[in-house]
This record gives C-alpha cells, sequence and structure tokens, in this order.
C-alpha cells in the first residue's frame, strides 16, 4: 500500500532517481490556513547536504501544490502536491544492476515484483520521506489551533545517550546543531563519532526521542487502532527503523507496578497523573499527560566499503558502493518522525470527533 491514515490520507509516489517525488493528501478539513514559509521549513529540515554529517546529494526540495488550497488556505478537496528531483547521478549504480546489496531492499523488492529499479533503490529510497514531510506539515498546521505540539530530537548515536527524561531538555536547542540533539556538549560528540564512522566508509545508528504535549484527553481506539499502536506502525514503516517503545517502554520491566503505576491527581483544575510512566496513553487512548516515545534506526546498510554478496542468479559477486550517501541518518529523520507522529495525531483526533453524537 502506498496510503496511509484513515480519515487524514495520504497516497505517496515517485522513486529516488525518476522526475520527482509527491503526493496526494486526503481528508484535511476546509478553511485551515496554510503557512507555506512553514511547509517549506519543515522539507529543508529533512533535505540532503545539510551539513558533512548527511549526504551531498543537493536537493532544493521545493515543493509545489497542485490543488486543494486556494487564497491561503485549505478547500477541504484533495491537495496534490509534487517535488521535482534535480541532482541525481544515476550513473553510480551502474554496478548494482544486477547485484544484490547486503540488508538493503534490493533482494525482497526483486521477489515481489520480479524486477526492480536499483538507482538509489528506487521506492525503497528514504527519498520517499519527502512527502511523508509534506504530509505532516499540513497536519502540523491543522494541530496549532488544538494547541498540539510535536518535538523529536536525536537521542542516541551509537554508544553517546541521553538520559531518558526529556523534561531535562530545552527542544529550542534541538534546531541549534546538525546532529539535532538538545545537550550541546552530546551533541558535539555524537557529530565527531558520526564524522569519524564516515571516514572509514562505514555507518552508525540511533535513537529518536518524540514528545507530543497539548494532545487532550480521549483521542485513539479502545481496542483494534489503539493510539500507541498507530504510532508504532507509523514509525516502523520509516526507513531504517528497527525499534518503537512508548513511555518508561523495555526499561519498565524491571520495576514493580507499584513503582510503574501512575497516580491520579487534580492539575490545574483536570484530572491528571503525578507520573507519566504510561507515556501519556492508556487503553490506547490519550490522557491528556504528554505522549513520548523513542524510536530506534539502524546503522544505513550502504558502505563505502567492498562487500561479499550475490548476483540475481545466486553467484557470488562484490560490491563497492558509489555515490552519496548518510553514515547516519538521526539528523535527517528527526523531522520525518515528527510528521509520521503529526499524521497520526491528527487521524486520531478527526476519528474521535465521530466517537460522540
Amino acid at each position: 500500500m502506498n496510503t496511509f491514515g484513515n480519515i487524514f490520507r495520504l497516497t505517496t509516489f515517485g522513486e529516488s532517481h525518476g522526475k520527482g517525488v509527491g503526493g496526494v493528501i486526503d481528508g484535511m478539513p476546509a478553511g485551515v490556513p496554510v503557512d507555506m514559509e512553514f511547509v517549506q521549513r519543515e522539507l529543508d529540515r529533512r533535505k540532503p547536504g545539510q551539513s558533512a554529517l548527511v549526504t551531498q546529494r543537493r536537493e532544493e526540495d521545493c515543493v509545489e501544490i497542485l490543488s486543494g488550497v486556494f487564497e491561503g488556505v485549505t478547500t477541504g478537496t484533495p491537495i496534490g502536491f509534487v517535488v521535482y528531483n534535480s541532482n541525481m547521478r544515476s550513473g553510480d549504480y551502474d554496478n548494482l544492476r544486477n547485484i544484490f546489496r547486503p540488508s538493503h531492499a534490493d533482494f525482497t523488492y526483486f521477489e515481489k515484483y520480479g524486477r526492480r529499479d536499483h538507482r538509489g533503490g528506487g521506492r525503497s529510497s528514504a527519498r520517499e520521506t519527502v512527502s511523508r514531510c509534506v504530509g505532516g506539515a499540513f497536519a502540523k498546521l491543522a494541530l496549532r489551533s488544538l494547541g498540539v505540539k510535536i518535538n523529536a530530537y536525536t537521542s542516541q548515536v551509537g554508544d553517546i545517550k541521553l538520559d531518558n527524561d526529556y523534561t531535562k531538555y530545552d527542544f529550542s536547542l534541538i534546531e541549534s546543531n546538525p546532529v539535532r540533539c538538545p545537550d550541546m556538549d552530546a551533541a558535539a560528540r555524537m557529530a565527531d563519532l558520526i564524522l569519524r564512522v564516515k571516514e572509514d566508509g562505514d555507518t552508525i545508528g540511533g535513537v529518536v526521542t518524540c514528545v507530543i504535549s497539548g494532545l487532550p484527553a480521549g483521542i485513539g481506539e479502545p481496542v483494534f487502532g489503539k493510539l500507541h499502536a498507530a504510532l508504532g506502525c507509523a514509525m516502523l514503516g520509516i526507513n531504517a527503523v528497527k525499534g518503537f517503545e512508548y513511555g518508561m517502554g523495555f526499561e519498565g520491566v524491571a520495576h514493580r507496578g507499584s513503582e510503574m503505576n501512575d497516580r491520579f491527581v487534580v492539575k490545574n483544575g483536570k484530572i491528571g497523573t503525578v507520573t507519566n510512566n504510561s507515556g501519556g496513553i492508556q487503553g490506547g487512548i490519550s490522557n491528556g499527560e504528554d505522549i513520548y516515545f523513542r524510536v530506534a534506526f539502524k546503522p544505513v546498510a550502504t558502505l563505502l566499503q567492498r562487500i561479499e554478496t550475490l548476483d540475481v542468479d545466486g553467484a557470488p559477486a562484490e560490491v563497492m558502493t558509489r555515490g552519496r550517501h548518510d553514515p547516519c541518518v538521526l539528523p535527517r529523520a528527526v523531522p520525518v518522525v515528527e510528521a509520521m507522529a503529526a499524521m497520526v495525531v491528527f487521524d486520531n483526533y478527526l476519528m474521535s470527533r465521530c466517537s460522540r453524537i
């Protein structure tokens, strides 16, 4: 499937080395003010070539809105958009036409479709996330009026790890460094590690933490399609993601229930909780506290080293990847995580509006 969502839906199209990538947003309510500078900034946060820490492919990633926006507001009709590719070097992939790269989607796409686009991974390329950032930007615009804010940041690169307590960090510092880490000392050490890994022709993974604040209680589905399940599905659908946990997550298994229970109190005239080990979701539905989760990204599979592999006939082969690639996806993954979270939250908000007469 190339469509994401239930009421707020995003359908994406395009390949890494095709003419462009784009999508159609359906289910966007009419009358939402559209700040195109904001939409473009969201794309700029994801685009390649931002620093020495990411791929040096140069794409301006200028989004062109084709429909669904008139006189600065949404019309309620499908929003079509396109971002044209301009800096492809498809010749870098000529040697991969009949070779399966280890830990890529080359083999599985070939087995599913009987053919594949070997140029930059084709549809399996992370370039497809351009469309997700546009969809997420429109969801964020709609969430503004609800007072919902979404902040993601790099919380781990390799063995350099921030404390899991997100309340210790100033989110205004996230965009102040190329790693997108709110701890300046850790950001510098993360950047140094990424550069050293890059010099070796290797890659490194890490974790993105995301915090959703301001979402009212009562959003989410109670049985199938629980809010945390929807978030997990969205995050695990991002390229290179290998893990998802929310609230205390795996760390909580070492504690007793008496330590983990979030006791109810009245806060600012509303029912709230003293602690938030549940991560803002109980019974699959938001409880009004911050929703927070972590997403694990593997080291990028593309190495600038000689690697033994097999060709399409199963014969031994050797691959030496050329081209421009990310030594670590974390800096550019941060806005993608935010975008997917925004679409999930807004989609569930729209569904919850249908739950009461």
